[in-house]
């Protein structure tokens, strides 16, 4: 199930290219363009859900989240990794993941910061 003006299903698609640190068969986990902080990371589910609390699998949702979480803390060199779920802002369920604003390295850095969390799934 996709949503063709969701800008989230466009990416999953591969409509729309986007800087992806993670993949399986149900989620896709890739850098926010707008970033709070370096490797600032959106989780979302492949299938179009409105909401986090509409997505089936939300166990294995909130796992895909704290590996990220835990890929961030040893790519960043931080204790202090934020999550946080909105839903207003694309209407395609989302959670974001990044490390604290005072984290050292730069937000824009995509390519780098991208890495940095790839190498440490």
């Amino acid at each position: 199930m996709t949503d063709p003006n969701c800008i989230f299903c466009k990416i999953v698609s591969g409509e729309i290219q986007a800087y992806k640190v993670y993949e399986d068969n149900n989620f896709v986990a890739f850098l926010d363009i707008h970033p709070q902080a370096p490797g600032h990371t959106q989780v979302i589910p492949k299938e179009h859900h409105r909401c986090v609390w509409d997505v089936p699998n939300a166990g294995e949702y909130f796992e895909v989240a704290k590996k990220i979480a835990l890929a961030q803390k040893k790519a960043f060199n931080t204790e202090l990794i934020r999550s946080q779920i909105f839903g207003d802002e694309v209407p395609h369920a989302h959670i974001w993941v990044f490390p604290l604003s005072t984290t050292v390295g730069d937000k824009n850095d995509f390519a780098g910061n991208s890495e940095k969390i790839k190498s440490n799934l």
